[in-house]
């Protein structure tokens, strides 16, 4: 079985998990498997990257957060404008960001766990780097832009993708964090990437559970995806 639009597991992680358990404990292939997907679901999987070695972005890890929050988040980051999370989301979904001149309003919280991160002003200037990988192996990749006047690259809030051809030492990059994934047979993953200050890529997420592939760039994802879950179910 492959994993397809489950766009609102976030708002239910623990019923969305037991249905995938549930279907492998029938004897059914789930792809991406579903030790595979619990591990991705809480984004503090990019903690365990950064151990690893991986290139992140420097980030807070909250129950939850408020007004005052917002303001010492900012200080321990040192920044001046920070973007605020859900640890388990999608879609950039229940996101904010904040300045110092543009805080939230007096009572808000986030009301849930959350990661904080200073913003990156390359997601605007720069763009979103994914690349995709079909059984470890590179296959395309895009560069998505945000809309005018917004700093979010998904195309709910205006955003737009283009194919992307990277250079090598940005694929090479990519690389290196489908190898430091504790799995060794994922059907596909999707990494996204945006450029810190330094000019290094680093990982923004590491897409398994159900990932859009973007085949409009990629016009030969659909045979390597047949291929793939071909040699699965022969081997199986």
């Amino acid at each position: 079985m492959l994993l397809g639009t489950a766009w609102d597991y976030q708002d239910h992680p623990e019923d969305f998990l037991d249905r995938l358990d549930a279907l492998a404990a029938r004897g059914i292939t789930v792809c991406n498997p579903p030790e595979v997907v619990r591990w991705n679901t809480n984004k503090r999987y990019l903690k365990r990257l950064a151990v690893s070695g991986v290139a992140t972005v420097p980030t807070l890890w909250l129950d939850d957060l408020d007004g005052s929050g917002v303001l010492a988040a900012m200080d321990r980051l040192g920044t001046g404008r920070i973007v605020a999370k859900r640890q388990v989301g999608a879609g950039a979904l229940g996101q904010h960001s904040f300045t110092r001149y543009a805080l939230p309003e007096d009572g808000w919280t986030m009301g849930c766990p959350c990661m904080v991160q200073p913003f990156l002003p390359s997601i605007v200037n720069e763009g979103e780097y994914t690349f995709v990988f079909i059984d470890g192996v590179f296959s395309h990749g895009v560069l998505k832009r945000a809309g005018a006047g917004d700093y979010r690259i998904q195309s709910l809030y205006g955003g737009y993708e283009a194919a992307y051809v990277p250079q090598p030492a940005d694929l090479a990059t990519a690389e290196a964090v489908v190898a430091a994934l504790p799995f060794d047979d994922l059907l596909y993953a999707r990494i996204d990437m945006a450029r810190l200050p330094s000019g290094e890529l680093a990982v923004m997420e590491a897409e398994l559970i159900e990932p859009y592939l973007y085949p409009v760039q990629g016009p030969h994802l659909g045979e390597r995806l047949a291929q793939a879950i071909l040699a699965r179910i022969q081997g199986g």
